[in-house]
Order: structure tokens, then sequence, then C-alpha cells
């Protein structure tokens, strides 16, 4: 009994190398990119050390902390806590490695705003900074940019720093940290809810350009084609409008996806050319003529044959997209 009882008892001794390479084979093999579940054991004035099962404690860095600004580790973490980090870069020559949340934070956002874009949502953010280019926010943290030309707003731009937006997106591509949002598009497809083709609405000419005239139909603009009103010929729009005209128009094309409204007067003319020749009368049966065009849609889409043709939109492909795009009564 004896001999056994010396035998348990006997010291099995190690050298530091022996002991290391021991360590070495129980460590778990860490890699810059790798998720890790680690503990918080002690909070630095700029940052906190962290135990993920390494030889030496990992080290997370007060700006790699959260996707928004951090002042204070306590903002964020607290002792003993255990959570999932970002292995960001290699040991150091202390053998330490740096974490990060910020990198978990970035790729689930960037995942999010895809989710977002792919179920055509809309979204409100605040906007907290302007430049010349337009304006920024926030989406899940990431940092988003609306264009000038797609913020619909009587306002400055420097007046809508503090504002919350309702958005669309425009482009999601996290490879070049691209956010690019719309605030025009959410509220044309907020107008557009309210609107049906062959529904005759009241407007004003915003802006005249070659091709048209943009018609501001409270608040959002659509586009009344050179083709699209009259019957007549016409040289220029120039010649038949005023900027701050008012006027009846028909919706003959709603396109959400590209946020484009089609107008139309020539389909509200009692006879060809009367929008050149006798504008109140146009306007005086417009509904009665609107009437009329949407009978023919309506057979038109149960198949009866018709005697006379409804003329479909003009081809709008060969005119520059931001201009087609619409725009608020400020832009025009």
């Amino acid at each position: 009994m004896t001999t056994q009882k010396n035998s348990n008892s006997r010291t099995i001794a190690f050298t530091h190398d022996q002991f290391a390479a021991l360590l070495d084979k129980y460590d778990y093999h860490f890699s810059p990119g790798d998720i890790v579940a680690g503990t918080v054991f002690s909070m630095e004035p700029r940052g906190a050390l962290i135990d993920i099962g390494a030889k030496t404690a990992a080290f997370i860095p007060v700006q790699e902390m959260s996707i928004n600004r951090v002042d204070d580790p306590g903002e964020v973490l607290q002792s003993n806590e255990t959570r999932e980090f970002f292995i960001l870069t290699d040991e150091n020559e202390d053998g330490q490695l740096t974490l990060s949340i910020r990198r978990i934070e970035y790729m689930r956002a960037w995942e999010r705003v895809r989710q977002l874009q792919q179920e055509d949502a809309t979204v409100r953010s605040n906007v907290f900074a302007t430049n010349r280019g337009g304006a920024l926010v926030r989406i899940e943290g990431l940092r988003g940019f609306i264009p000038g030309s797609h913020i619909s707003t009587r306002e400055a731009k420097e007046d809508l720093v503090g504002q919350d937006l309702p958005l669309k997106f425009l482009e999601v591509d996290e490879d070049r940290n691209r956010l690019v949002l719309s605030h025009r598009r959410a509220l044309v497809e907020r107008k557009m809810n309210g609107l049906e083709v062959g529904q005759v609405v009241i407007g004003s000419v915003r802006g005249i350009k070659p091709y048209g005239a943009f018609i501001d139909i409270g608040g959002v603009s659509g586009l009344l084609h050179i083709s699209e009103i009259s019957h007549d010929h016409i040289d220029t729009p120039h010649s038949v409008f005023n900027v701050n005209d008012e006027m009846k128009v028909m919706i003959i094309d709603l396109d959400a996806e590209r946020g484009r409204i089609s107008l139309s007067t020539k389909q509200l003319e009692p006879e060809p050319g009367d929008m050149l020749k006798n504008r109140p009368l146009v306007f005086e049966k417009a509904e009665e003529m609107a009437m009329k065009y949407r009978e023919k849609l309506r057979a038109q889409a149960e198949g009866i044959p018709l005697e006379e043709e409804i003329e479909a939109p003009p081809a709008l492909e060969e005119v520059d997209e931001i201009e087609l795009a619409l725009v608020s009564a400020a832009e025009e």
C-alpha cells in the first residue's frame, strides 16, 4: 500500500518549453475574420481585455466596439459579459489578438439593408448632415447618401438637418460601400397609392422642356410628353404652356418602380387640336372624355373590338433618366 501511495504522489516536472508546447497542443487556432465567443474580464480606459481561450487575452479598442461612436467602453460592455467578437488582426509581438464588434454590426447591417431593398421597403431616417451633392443619413447604422436630385422639399438642404425623411433604396453595394437613397421616390410611391390610370387630376406647370412639360399634381410631378399634348402637331411645348399655368390632365401610365407618372391632355380633346384651339372646352369636357378613355381601356382588357384604338403612351427611353424621374414642385 505504501509503495502505491508513493507512486501516485510523485511530482511530474515540466520545463517551460514543454509547458508552452502543451499549451500550443490544446490552444485553438484563431485567424483574422473568425467570429468567436469571448468574455470580458478587464475594462480598460480605451478598450477591454477579452478571454477567448487564447494564451493571451485579446484586446478590443473602444473605436471597434460599435458601428456608432463610443466614448467609454462601459457604454457597450460590462465585466464578465460573454458575447461574439470578430477577430480583426493577427497576434502582435506580445501574442495579443485585436477584436471588433463593429465589424459584426457592419456585416449584419449590410445584410439587413439588402433585405430591405429586396422587399422594396420604405424606411425613415434622420438627416445628420448635408453637402453640396445632397444629404447624409444613417440606415441600420450605415451611412447613406441622398442625392440632391432625389430630395423633394421646398426647404434649403441645410434646413433638413435633424428632420426625419421617408426613403426608398436606389443602390446597396457593400463592396463599394455605397448606400444611396431617394426621398422623392418614397413620396412618389405614397402619392401613387391614391392615383390610377384614367384619372383626371388638376395640376400646374412647374417646368417646360423640349420634350414636354412637368406638371405638379400635389407635390409630385408627372410628365406631359409633347406627343400627348394634342392630336395636332406641336413644335415645342413652350408654344403651348407657361410656367404656373393651371390645367387638367389625365393619367395614362403609372410606373412605381421607375418613379414615373405619364400624363395626357391629348386624350381629353373632344376634337383633335382642341388643346390649341379651345383649351377651356378641353377642361370642361375632361371628366367626360376620361370616362370614355376608361371604357376603352376596359373593353380592350376584355378583348372587345374597338372602332378606335387607344394610343399607347410614348416611348420615353430616349429621355434622360434624371429628367424623367418625378420631381417635386420645388425642383421644377
